[in-house]
Formats: structure tokens, C-alpha cells, sequence
């Protein structure tokens, strides 16, 4: 992979890059030395010329430079082979790959697995691919090669799934394609948690079809629904119901704002066998159902999407977060419980908890925190870019 320009580093702004962290905002760059294009592969400097890494530039973004790497390592023949060979590897030490009970799995979570902007979930035989960066773009066909040859005949097709993610993507003419394979080969779109079966929509569907990264708490909450009442808000899926009706909760209501994501809940649930009269989907807006709550649910799970997707956002996605949880704290039976979660990259950890602790003094309700909850091991994050751990939860007991 060659070297197209270089990027020189104010000599204040190399220290991140000192500690590994993977991204170099624009207004760090002291000058460019050559003319770099979109999705260029760059070197990083200081102003004195020592090489610090190498990374993918793009142009008029705050994130001008996302690290592939550190140090003076040239990118040689099968280099990025070798990193989706230790990917995989990882997922098959986790006990991913060779498990027919779980079909659906993360094979690379960007900056986690030293690919930065790019996103491969596994269902049942499909990769779908999601780039984020126009460098990543311009290796595709390389990865979907090598992911050819890793998989071999265990792999059905490659969906690539950018048009949505990817900046500039209309200038780009990018559109969304099978790379490997086609939908006429497959013979379902379904994968499997714990042996439990959901449709998957990698053409239509958000993200790349399912929503892999609450796979253990979906488990966990199953775990706790046995006989009690369960509220899952933001259903879309319905994978948290599903969970708790096999486990044996008497009541699940699944609450949406789309009559779209409500029918998709539905044809999980009855794809599972667990269309028994348990289960009702509410369309209506969450906030507004907490607030005149008539049942007295055990459970409530509150998963909404994304309120802050940059920082700009941040305030305003506080404020719904604290909203939500605090009608949630308010109304829900003694001693019941409540799974809260953010995925809004913006809001960390810390700010997060606050906001739920904020809300249970408002509610005026005895609130304990039972779990801390995040995304599961095959959503890795890298030590050195914390930005990484996006998925947050809690589960809390209102006394």
C-alpha cells in the first residue's frame, strides 16, 4: 500500500497519537506535504519529520485521519488478510464460529479490530459489511477476497451495505451490493441466539440487520422474567420479548413508535413458537405510555435509539435519557426492575449513570444499581480509544 502525502502533527497535538489513540482531528494537523484524495493512505509525522504511523486521510471531516497503524511498519502483501485472519481466530476462541446455537455474531467492530470505519457482522453463512470511511472503501474488494478464503465453504454471501454510512457515498456512487454470493443462493435469512431464531433483513433493516450487541443482556433479562411482567420499549425486533416469553414470563407487551418495527417483533415472536397469547404490541411513543402506565409490569427495559450520534447532541440526548428514566423509575411496581441503556457513542459511561441517578432523585423513588451492562467480547474495544465502548446499561432495582 503506498504512501500518497504526508501529515505533519502540531507539537502539542502528537501526544495521542503518542498513546495510541487512532484518530487525528483536523485542527491537529500543523501542514499536509503532498495532495492527498479521499480515502488516501497517509503518513503521520511530527513537524520534525519523525514518522509516527499510517492511517486513511479524508478530506473536510473532523476525524481528517483514522490510524491503521503505529510506528514505521510498512502495509505489505496480505497485511490486512492477516489482521481479518486474527479476527476471525478471536471469534472462534470466543466460540462464535463453530456454534450452531448462536448464528450472529460481530467479525470485525472497527478500531477494536484494527480496521477503522468498517463494521462485519456474521448471520448463519452472511457477512454484511458496513464501511464508515472511504478508506476502507477502497480496500473492499481485497477484504471480501480474503474473507472468501478464510470462510471458504462455510461462507453463503458478502452483502456490502454502505450506501447509508459511508461520507459522500452519492458523489461516490456507491450502492449496496452482494459482493460474494447473492440473496438467490439463501435459503432463509434467519440466525440464531441461544437457539432462539430472529429474522434478519440485511437489505432493509437497520443497521446490518439485527442488533448483535445486546445479545447477553437480552439472556440476562431472560434470566430474570420467569413468571413476571415484562414492558419492552423500543421493541423493533422484539428480541428482548422473545427472550423473556421463553423463559417463562406471564405477560410481555412490546412498545413502538413504527407499525413496521411492531410487524417485525411479531414474526419473531410467532417464528419461535411463542405466539400463545402472552405477547401484545403497542404502537405508541414510549415517554407517553410511562407517564399514564395502567400495568404493573415487573420488568421494563428501556432500549431507545441513538440520541446523540456527535457531540453537538449531547445536551439534548441527556435530556431524553433522564425523561425516559425517570418516568420508568416513577411508575414502575415496588421492587421491580428496569434494564436502561445508551448507545449514543457521545455520552460516555460516567455521564450516562449520572444522568439515571439524576433521574431516580426526581422520581423521588429508593433506586439500586443490580448490573452494569455493555456490549458483549466480540464487540472489542481497543484500550487506547475508549470512544469504542459505546453501548452502556444498567440494571436497576426500584424499591
Amino acid at each position: 500500500m503506498e504512501v500518497t502525502a504526508n501529515i505533519a502533527l502540531k507539537p502539542k497535538k502528537t501526544r495521542s497519537i503518542q498513546r495510541f489513540h487512532p484518530w487525528i482531528f483536523s485542527g491537529a494537523i500543523a501542514f499536509i506535504d503532498g495532495e492527498p484524495e479521499n480515502g488516501d493512505f497517509v503518513q503521520v509525522t511530527d513537524t520534525k519529520g519523525k514518522i509516527l504511523g499510517h492511517g486513511f486521510f479524508t478530506p473536510d471531516a473532523s476525524i481528517a485521519v483514522r490510524m491503521t497503524h503505529f510506528g514505521k511498519e510498512k502495509v505489505i502483501e496480505r497485511w490486512w488478510h492477516e489482521r481479518l485472519q486474527r479476527a476471525y481466530d478471536l471469534r472462534n476462541d470466543l466460540g462464535f464460529v463453530a456454534n450452531a446455537e448462536t448464528t450472529a455474531y460481530r467479525l470485525i467492530h472497527g478500531e477494536g479490530d484494527g480496521f477503522p470505519g468498517l463494521i462485519i457482522d456474521h448471520y448463519d453463512g452472511v457477512l454484511v459489511m458496513q464501511v464508515h470511511a472511504p478508506g476502507m472503501w477502497m480496500i473492499k474488494d481485497e477484504l471480501v477476497a480474503s474473507l472468501v478464503e478464510i470462510y471458504g465453504d462455510n461462507l453463503k454471501a458478502v452483502y456490502n451495505k454502505s450506501r447509508d454510512t459511508l461520507p459522500n457515498a452519492e458523489a461516490m456512487q456507491v450502492e449496496n451490493y452482494y459482493a460474494h454470493g447473492s440473496d438467490s443462493a439463501l435459503a432463509k435469512m434467519t440466525a440464531k441466539e441461544y437457539g432462539l431464531e430472529f429474522n434478519i433483513d440485511w437489505e432493509k433493516g437497520q443497521k446490518t440487520g439485527f442488533f448483535i450487541d445486546q445479545r447477553e443482556n437480552r439472556k440476562l433479562l431472560g434470566d430474570l422474567s420467569k413468571g413476571k411482567k415484562v414492558l419492552n420499549t423500543f421493541s423493533y425486533t422484539a428480541g428482548f420479548s422473545v427472550f423473556a416469553l421463553q423463559a417463562g414470563a406471564t405477560l410481555v407487551h412490546s412498545l413502538d413508535s413504527s407499525a413496521r418495527a411492531l410487524e417485525v417483533g411479531e414474526n419473531n415472536v410467532a417464528l419461535n413458537s411463542l405466539d400463545d397469547g402472552r405477547h401484545k404490541s403497542i404502537q405508541a411513543d414510549a415517554v407517553q405510555y410511562l407517564k399514564q402506565l395502567e400495568e404493573d409490569y415487573d420488568i421494563i427495559v428501556l432500549d431507545p435509539p441513538a440520541f446523540a450520534k456527535h457531540q453537538r447532541a449531547r445536551h439534548r440526548a441527556v435530556q431524553g435519557y433522564k425523561r425516559i428514566n425517570m418516568q420508568a423509575i416513577k411508575h414502575i411496581k415496588p421492587g421491580g426492575l428496569i434494564f436502561t441503556f445508551s448507545c449514543s457513542q457521545a455520552v460516555d459511561k460516567e455521564l450516562f449513570n449520572n444522568t439515571v441517578i439524576a433521574s431516580a432523585i426526581e422520581a423521588g423513588r429508593k433506586v439500586r444499581i443490580l448490573h452494569q451492562l455493555h456490549q458483549p467480547a466480540d464487540h472489542p474495544v481497543n484500550a487506547f480509544h475508549p470512544e469504542g465502548e459505546y453501548l452502556k446499561g444498567l440494571v436497576l432495582r426500584v424499591d
